[in-house]
């Protein structure tokens, strides 16, 4: 029987063929760039109330106003990221000469005041192990690649990399506060179109997910900037408060934070103060570094009204699935999933 190739049938596969070739192609050549248009969509709607105020009072020229804003964003980022980068560059090196030193003589001698302390006697037993054992603590070493100059040039390109992926998100962060309002209006009548009134709150839930991701990253970097310097003070280290307010400001990057605790902990090692560098290397790594674990997730379950556990772990799936975008997107996903639950929920009921 010969196909019809006038019937309505026939029109809307092809019409949905053509859509999917479309889309999957226009999926195809973005791909590369979904992270950073990701990161300016988070930026530009955590900062969005900031750039209507900055609007009203340019009286509507919302390309200053625009420029401004991004401009703005731009330096509060990258300003105190450099200044670290410069502060923290000598003790990156003074720790990368310690570790070479431990990689050719082993590691010193455990001072007998630890014993004194809570699960002393586990923590001597466990470092006297490793000490006897040099060749594991040069593999160890050498697998960090802070001693390997390949490894170090390998860095540089990534960070090279990850500079390019933030001048293009400040790129397209001016074009969305510039065209910001167009471009909702124009996602909700789609997403209304075929989702009904329902997607008007999966936006919503959407939206307070992320303002909610970010107080939570502002909140759990004061808390360890303030954890960090207390542990600095306690080991002896100078300025503590001043390591106290780097370690907030480089926290604000996830999984960058114990490189300044790091640091410091090998810098008071090389100096031979080996029971302050290991009481501050454990409280970063028992303390510091794991407070994130408690504070973010509570404060991301709180406004969203998500349960502490999923909240939990969609932190930790996202940036698994998607990388550091993905402590938003994976919030996200699963504040939308809710709120697509709690609906379903509720006509259930009613039926």
């Amino acid at each position: 029987m010969p196909i019809n190739i006038d019937s309505p049938l026939a029109r809307r596969v092809a019409t949905f063929a053509f859509l999917i070739l479309i889309f999957g192609l226009t999926f195809w050549v973005l791909s590369p760039f979904f992270a950073s248009l990701a990161w300016a969509g988070v930026i530009a709607y955590a900062t969005w109330p900031l750039h209507r105020r900055l609007r009203e009072r340019l009286a509507g020229r919302d390309t200053l106003a625009a420029l401004l804003m991004t401009l703005a964003v731009a330096a509060t980022l990258l300003l105190p990221l450099v200044w670290i980068m410069f502060t923290v560059a000598e003790d990156v090196a003074s720790a990368t000469a310690t570790l070479r030193q431990f990689a050719t003589h082993g590691l010193p001698a455990l001072p007998a005041g630890i014993l004194r302390w809570p699960g002393g006697e586990w923590i001597a037993a466990h470092y006297q192990r490793i000490q006897a054992d040099p060749a594991w603590v040069r593999v160890q070493i050498d697998a960090l690649g802070l001693t390997d100059t390949t490894r170090l040039r390998m860095l540089a390109g990534g960070v090279g990399r990850n500079l390019a992926k933030f001048g293009l998100a400040v790129f397209a962060l001016f074009f969305l506060y510039r065209h910001g309002d167009s471009v909702l209006a124009q996602f909700s009548r789609v997403a209304t179109r075929w989702l009904g009134e329902a997607a008007r709150g999966y936006i919503q839930a959407a939206g307070v997910t992320v303002r909610a991701v970010v107080f939570g990253i502002v909140l759990t970097a004061l808390a360890q900037g303030v954890l960090a310097g207390l542990g600095y003070w306690v080991a002896g280290v100078a300025a503590p408060a001043l390591w106290g307010v780097i370690t907030a400001l480089v926290s604000l990057i996830p999984f960058v934070g114990p490189v300044v605790w790091i640091g410091l902990s090998l810098s008071l090692l090389a100096t031979g103060d080996t029971q302050a560098a290991l009481g501050l290397f454990l409280w970063g790594a028992l303390v510091v570094s794991w407070i994130d674990n408690l504070i973010r997730p509570l404060v991301i379950s709180g406004p969203t009204r998500i349960p502490f556990l999923l909240v939990f772990l969609g932190v930790l799936g996202g940036l698994n699935a998607f990388g550091l975008i993905g402590l938003f997107l994976g919030p996200v996903l699963l504040a939308v999933s809710v709120a697509i639950w709690r609906e379903w929920l509720v006509h259930s009921r009613v039926k």
